[in-house]
């Protein structure tokens, strides 16, 4: 009887994909561990990174000798803050491994494979169409030591960015689905102006998706972000960083005693000082970043290619002499999204990948 690999795999991508963006610079993984032709356990990287996936699919298993494990990532080889995963894979006696990426991790890269045969159980690599971008975000972060950077503005029909009336521009579906595209991401990027202008939470606000907060780092330069601002309720229970260049000892204390936490960088006017800063961000252990600005830095993103994923949300509506922009809105013209085919009621969303060689 053939075995359906792509069936399994696909199942530990909408596994992994649950995690994403919630594992810190590890991988989210997923695992299915197949027997007899039925599923008798599966798995998804643990928050933070560690248990992986592999071990968590395995450890409470007690009769698995001779199953199959899939996962979508190539199995670790290495020894790090846990044992590596070929390790429990042995000693629950798998017969054979199918993995649909190598890890780029050169601890690891190519490695599983070789290891397993010598100790009898068959790997073998099956690559997913499908699922071909998944871990865009890892390769980068491993190549690059920056953070997947993802951007998303609203704009209206006529490409206005700023309601002048209204502190909305798209509808409650398109505000909604960002709600979801926070959740896949460990950071939020965003700036005291924006935050001052809309009193933004920038959080996961619909049902089940509450207690998730990506913790925001907030580019304050001048230190002019408001005192009384409706994100501070949640300072407790949410990292929030200020970026500044100003050493003003009374205001970083009133900032400090709210429960902001300051972030001292030089300055920050070219392509050079936004890397620094980012791989600074990714040395915290920060791996998905989603950037929440106006057009003026989200314009200097794109010109000087620091995007990965653009997303933006379209109303269906002109705002006319009811909306501006504090710059052109040229540039996301001149990007060329493609139109994602999601029922926002009304508004449209578009997607840009780019691909920087």
């Amino acid at each position: 009887m053939t075995v359906n690999h792509k069936y399994y795999l696909d199942l530990a991508f909408q596994i992994a994909e649950k995690n994403l963006g919630k594992t810190r610079l590890n991988p989210s993984v997923g695992t299915v561990v197949v027997k007899n032709d039925s599923v008798i356990s599966s798995a998804v990287t643990s928050y933070n990174g560690r248990p992986h996936s592999e071990f968590n699919a395995l450890n409470n298993l007690k009769d698995c000798a001779g199953a199959s494990l899939y996962t979508t990532l190539e199995p670790c080889t290495h020894y790090g803050k846990t044992p590596p995963c070929t390790n429990i894979i042995i000693k629950k006696k798998i017969k054979n491994v199918f993995y649909a990426f190598e890890d780029p991790d050169i601890r690891t890269f190519k490695k599983a494979k070789k290891f397993l045969k010598q100790k009898g159980i068959k790997a073998k690599l099956i690559p997913s169409k499908k699922y071909s971008k998944f871990y865009q975000s890892y390769f980068i972060n491993r190549k690059q030591s920056i953070p997947f950077i993802t951007a998303k503005i609203a704009v209206s029909k006529d490409y206005l960015t700023i309601n002048k009336r209204d502190k909305w521009i798209t509808n409650e579906s398109s505000r909604n689905l960002v709600h979801l595209l926070r959740n896949k991401h460990d950071c939020i990027l965003s700036t005291s102006k924006s935050i001052n202008n809309d009193d933004s939470l920038l959080n996961c606000r619909i049902n089940g998706l509450k207690n998730n907060k990506p913790d925001l780092f907030i580019i304050d330069l001048k230190l002019k972000l408001k005192k009384k601002l409706s994100l501070n309720k949640y300072l407790k229970t949410r990292k929030t960083f200020l970026i500044t260049s100003k050493n003003n000892s009374s205001k970083l204390l009133a900032y400090k005693n709210l429960g902001y936490k300051i972030i001292f960088i030089s300055k920050l006017e070219d392509k050079n000082d936004l890397n620094l800063l980012f791989k600074k961000i990714y040395k915290m252990g920060y791996s998905r970043m989603l950037i929440e600005t106006g057009l003026t830095f989200l314009n200097n993103l794109i010109r000087y290619k620091m995007i990965n994923d653009l997303f933006i949300f379209k109303s269906n509506k002109k705002l006319g002499d009811k909306g501006k922009n504090n710059n052109t809105s040229n540039f996301l013209k001149k990007v060329h999204p493609k139109l994602l085919k999601i029922n926002l009621n009304g508004d449209n969303l578009f997607k840009k990948e780019f691909n920087y060689v």
